[in-house]
């Protein structure tokens, strides 16, 4: 048990080198590709973990999400350190379908427990990303960080009509597995959960299917649960310049550790379907001031024609009402404005009282939320006439640093440097 235990050690303290031999080629290839558009080949191939920024940001979005909230339960900055180490390292070897651990499901000691869950024997990478962010709380005086907290990761303010659900709501660290699998990104956060046993507990977790934006020109617009095309002017991995402005944190916003990052907002929006599935197409297509069928605003034909908030109807009033949320979540009602949107539908059940447990966790990544996301929702929150029909109950907000260069980095090692 003991061998068994300090080769473990070995193997998570070693900046993730040893889980990521087989991975150099891939490494070596990353950093002298555009990072914004690498992806796999196909939906069963594994996805580069290295390169300038981390994967599951402009990574095309992929059909599966499970999403992990941990709390950090060790007070000592080295054993998390450690940790980060340790999660690198296993990361590594699972995006690219291989087992967490150096000794798998069944190899090693067969007194101590296995090195991998084993639920994804068999099955191929489906193209599964790791993101990771810190929350606003890893900054306080546990682990030294409190001057490293960036500005921009400034508590959100509270939104009009909210009702936030503390415990599922927050937290220190947060996990993003997106896979085309789901059975492959549960996998991922099961084990990075129990390799961190004695140091994180999971505060909440979320599942997700069916994305709910695209992320890049080559996929389709997607559906929320409500019937809509949802994320149409979202922004896409083949638009660099914009990415630039809107999405990847710069050397000149500061603080140094988080140039190449982004800021991750995460949402549980609960949608009151059965209200909505007995309102009429009409007032459904004024709510959102778009055709249900082909995504077109209202007075276009197309998807992604250019709304036109200036165009009067019949009875002399606004074509896309004023409180329609295409008017108020564009960016050129919002200064210009724009978010990378990855979020997905859920599912959880039912309340108890024969009402689906349903809607969209959403999740964007942007430059500043406080420039981006606070003034965006805090517009929608007021106005938009959607609120009827949909309650936000979880909030998280998140700082996502760059990507890992080599098989010798490990998540957050400039923050903890």
């Amino acid at each position: 048990m003991s061998d068994r235990m300090s080769r473990r050690k070995l193997f998570g303290l070693g900046a993730a080198g040893a889980a990521a031999v087989g991975a150099g080629a891939v490494a070596t290839r990353a950093l002298v590709e555009e990072p914004t558009v690498a992806h796999a080949a196909s939906i069963s191939d594994p996805v580069s973990f290295y390169g300038e920024h981390q994967a599951g940001i402009v990574t095309p979005a992929q059909d599966r999400l499970h999403f992990v909230s941990f709390d950090v339960t060790t007070d000592k900055r080295a054993e998390l350190v450690e940790l980060m180490q340790e999660w690198t390292a296993a990361a590594a070897r699972l995006v690219q379908g291989k087992e967490a651990g150096t000794f798998g499901t069944v190899g090693g000691v067969p007194e101590a427990a296995p090195d991998d869950t084993g639920e994804a024997l068999g099955l191929p990478a489906s193209g599964l990303t790791l993101t990771i962010g810190f929350g606003p709380s890893l900054f306080d005086d546990r682990f030294g960080l409190a001057g490293k907290r960036p500005a921009a990761l400034a508590d959100l303010p509270k939104f009009p009509g909210e009702q936030l659900i503390p415990e599922i709501s927050g937290g220190d660290i947060c996990v993003q597995a997106c896979a085309h699998d789901p059975q492959v990104a549960v996998h991922a956060i099961r084990n990075l959960a129990r390799i961190g046993f004695g140091k994180v507990s999971v505060r909440w977790s979320q599942l997700g299917f069916g994305r709910t934006s695209s992320t890049s020109r080559a996929q389709a617009t997607p559906r929320n649960l409500m019937g809509f095309k949802d994320g149409t002017n979202n922004l896409k991995l083949e638009d660099v310049e914009l990415l630039r402005q809107q999405l990847w944190v710069g050397a000149q916003d500061g603080p140094a550790w988080m140039t190449g990052g982004s800021y991750m907002v995460t949402r549980k929006i609960r949608m009151m379907v059965e209200t909505w599935d007995r309102t009429s197409l009409g007032e459904q297509e004024a709510i959102f001031g778009r055709d249900k069928g082909v995504g077109a605003p209202m007075g276009k034909k197309a998807e992604f024609d250019t709304p036109d908030f200036a165009a009067k109807g019949g009875d002399g009033l606004p074509l896309i009402k004023n409180d329609a949320h295409v008017r108020l979540a564009h960016p050129t009602t919002n200064g210009g404005a724009r978010l990378l949107r990855r979020g997905y539908n859920f599912v959880d059940g039912s309340d108890g009282l024969g009402r689906l447990d349903a809607g969209l966790f959403f999740i964007a990544y942007q430059r500043d939320p406080r420039k981006q996301f606070v003034p965006v929702q805090m517009r929608l929150a007021k106005t938009d006439s959607l609120n009827e029909y949909i309650k936000h109950i979880s909030s998280g907000l998140w700082a996502c640093p760059p990507g890992m260069r080599d098989a010798g980095d490990y998540w957050g090692r400039a923050l903890f440097a």
